[in-house]
């Protein structure tokens, strides 16, 4: 009988419920017969409920009953460029969120089944390299390192209280809803900088099965949540163009040109290594999408 409450009927608190993967995973989980409730900073559904990281708020009827939280807000790390002021909120916006989620749950001795969060597989660094580089790989020593280093370290203290946690370093997040798939389907497609270094994705409906999969079947520890197929920035925009049906040229945007035009930021765009995908899979996990031809397919531009 626990066994079928733990996989049919959870209730999940859900952070960053109404951004491009809270709003999709939300709808998911909702179709698969679980009671999903929103932390949101202005509610106005029936199942969202108002915190505040600033002002360390969170409305405590949000934790009744709760079994699993999972934790996906955060600041868009490419909206903005990197001054010092928007590094300490890309931080913050991770950390002193799970942090103000881990003194709640302390506080009123919610007996959680798990805590759930987004990284991302920028823990590696912004790097090219053949290398393929697993979760036991070690973390880079740049900014994006920091950010995922600190992010995780606020996710994995819930195993203080004997809480398991599963952390999900993410890739490009591929949708039809927007996100970064939108700002590559350019009128003339092109690869990036050398066009050498490596871009990890995933579909997003997979990245949403990952999720489930952590609450319905005990899916704790760190993976990668990235499609097993490795891509190139030649390769990918070569890919793309042929699915969106947009002239590809093999000439690469000058790394020089995207440095001006994002300041720091580029290295997000100019740098990337092979991420395994092996350690989600030994442990159950089906791809749906597990080439980008499928991939793009799936949306039908």
């Amino acid at each position: 009988m626990r066994f079928f409450y733990l996989y049919n009927m959870a209730k999940i608190l859900i952070t960053g419920g109404t951004g491009l993967v809270g709003t999709k995973l939300t709808k998911l989980l909702i179709e698969k017969n679980h009671d999903v409730v929103i932390l949101s900073r202005n509610p106005s559904q029936k199942n969202e409920f108002k915190w505040d990281i600033a002002n360390n708020f969170i409305d405590e009827k949000a934790f009744e009953n709760i079994d699993f939280i999972i934790h996906l807000a955060g600041e868009g790390i490419a909206d903005e460029r990197w001054s010092n002021e928007r590094k300490k909120e890309l931080i913050d916006s991770r950390v002193q969120s799970a942090n103000l989620l881990f003194e709640n749950i302390k506080k009123l001795k919610i007996p959680l089944k798990g805590f759930i969060s987004a990284s991302g597989i920028g823990y590696y660094g912004a790097v090219t390299s053949e290398k393929i580089l697993d979760e036991t790989s070690k973390p880079g020593n740049d900014f994006l390192a920091e950010i995922c280093k600190k992010w995780e370290a606020a996710a994995l203290q819930f195993e203080k209280e004997k809480i398991p946690v599963t952390i999900l370093r993410t890739g490009v997040v591929l949708s039809s809803n927007g996100g970064a798939l939108e700002k590559m389907k350019t009128p003339v497609v092109t690869p990036l900088g050398s066009g050498k270094q490596y871009l990890p994705w995933i579909h997003m409906d997979d990245l949403c099965e990952m999720y489930l999969k952590a609450v319905e079947n005990n899916l704790h520890g760190i993976f990668n949540a990235v499609a097993p197929e490795f891509h190139s920035s030649f390769s990918f925009s070569k890919t793309l163009a042929n699915s969106i049906q947009k002239p590809f040229v093999g000439i690469p945007v000058p790394s020089f040109l995207l440095k001006i035009m994002f300041g720091e930021m580029a290295i997000i765009l100019l740098e990337g290594s092979k991420i395994s995908a092996k350690k989600i899979e030994k442990n159950g996990f089906s791809f749906r999408f597990k080439t980008l031809e499928k991939a793009l397919d799936s949306f039908k531009f």
